[in-house]
């Protein structure tokens, strides 16, 4: 059986008087069938894990495909695990947007992610403009085909569907769309890695979750989890996600 994952991702937010929040977020112990990863700036990871003490899972935002060399002002994954992460998000939009990364890029992050001990949470998602077009399911499993690495498992990769046009803005597709887009992706990744593996992916979704909305959300078929971004900044409203999540 599949475990809930909410992972918050803070982005360029935070500084050490932001632990404080994290520190509560772990205070809150033991979460029956959810997981609670944290994904703070580079500069906060290893002070992140020991606030965390062990209740949380602390990761990075991203990571270089090589392990070393002269990449200035870059991370490897080996880097991130030796600062106490344990995981790395891969392919956001807004790395592939302000970045100019490619699906071929997020390929070869995933696999240095892998071979550095990490477990890759890979993000796919549409613009707008695709959606608008009827596209999305094409820029899902394109992007799907070609940022994921054959050599993945359940306890490696979680697959993160965040709609460009909904970060952020507070627009939320349907549930319906979310629903179609989520079991798009099961059935893709259990026609590529067999139903063992392809069922075994946590499957988060990702893209204005807030409290008020996520029980309806959790609800959605093949949707295990959030990657949250503003709302995982505050405990009293990460905190809220996690609830719905564990009693869904």
């Amino acid at each position: 059986m599949r475990r809930k994952l909410a992972a918050g991702n803070w982005k360029m937010n935070g500084t050490a008087t932001a632990l404080a929040e994290l520190e509560t977020l772990a205070a809150a112990g033991a979460r029956n069938q959810t997981d609670v990863l944290i994904c703070p700036p580079a500069t906060l990871i290893s002070r992140a894990a020991d606030s965390a003490g062990g209740a949380l899972d602390i990761g990075g935002q991203d990571c270089h495909a090589n392990t070393s060399g002269a990449h200035t002002g870059d991370v490897s994954a080996e880097m991130l695990k030796d600062a106490g992460a344990s995981h790395v998000i891969l392919g956001h939009s807004e790395r592939r947007e302000d970045h100019g990364e490619t699906d071929v890029d997020v390929n070869a992050k995933t696999i240095a992610a892998l071979a550095g001990g990490l477990i890759a949470v890979v993000c796919v998602g549409e613009s707008l403009a695709e959606r608008e077009a009827n596209q999305t399911l094409d820029v899902i499993g394109a992007q799907l085909a070609g940022s994921i690495p054959d050599d993945v498992s359940g306890a490696t990769l979680v697959v993160a569907y965040e709609p460009i046009w909904a970060i952020g803005t507070g627009k939320v597709p349907t549930l319906e769309q979310i629903g179609e887009v989520h079991d798009f992706m099961r059935a893709e990744l259990g026609a590529r890695f067999g139903s063992d593996v392809g069922d075994a992916i946590r499957l988060l979704y990702g893209g204005s979750v807030k409290p008020g909305n996520a029980a309806e959300i959790f609800a959605v078929s093949n949707v295990d989890g959030a990657l949250v971004g503003g709302a995982s900044l505050k405990a009293a409203d990460f905190g809220a996600i996690i609830t719905a999540l564990d009693a869904a």
